[in-house]
């Protein structure tokens, strides 16, 4: 039984590697919310609404992830919201991500495009 583990342990890796291999890259997110926009109010039938969601929300939780780990780990982290929490807005995000050099955005994943306008709304003191 246990001559398996290593050969279980290396399955449930994978998936993981998987899903990081599957990140979007930022020039591809613009594009499709662009397109969601140019639909207005027919955009929330789109399956790419839910998709461009998904990504900004797993993008943000992976963040929030490493700033914590930062944190415990006594390393100064990327960005510092305030304690109570707060509400972006797409719109907010999106034209962050269109202030980002084209040629800076071509090498980007939406998780660095986050992480770039999460450094910039909310700075750690210095």
């Amino acid at each position: 039984m246990y001559r398996f583990a290593p050969i279980m342990l290396s399955m449930m890796i994978v998936p993981t590697t998987a899903l990081h291999a599957q990140a979007m890259p930022l020039p591809q997110f613009l594009e499709r919310a662009t397109a969601l926009e140019k639909k207005g109010a027919m955009a929330i039938f789109s399956g790419d609404l839910k998709l461009l969601q998904k990504e900004i929300a797993a993008s943000a939780g992976a963040l929030k992830t490493e700033r914590l780990a930062a944190a415990k780990a006594g390393r100064k982290a990327g960005y510092c919201p305030p304690a109570k929490g707060v509400q972006i807005g797409a719109k907010e995000i999106l034209t962050h991500f269109r202030t980002i050099p084209p040629a800076q955005r071509e090498r980007m994943q939406v998780r660095d495009g986050m992480r770039h306008f999460m450094a910039r709304k909310f700075p750690c003191p210095t």
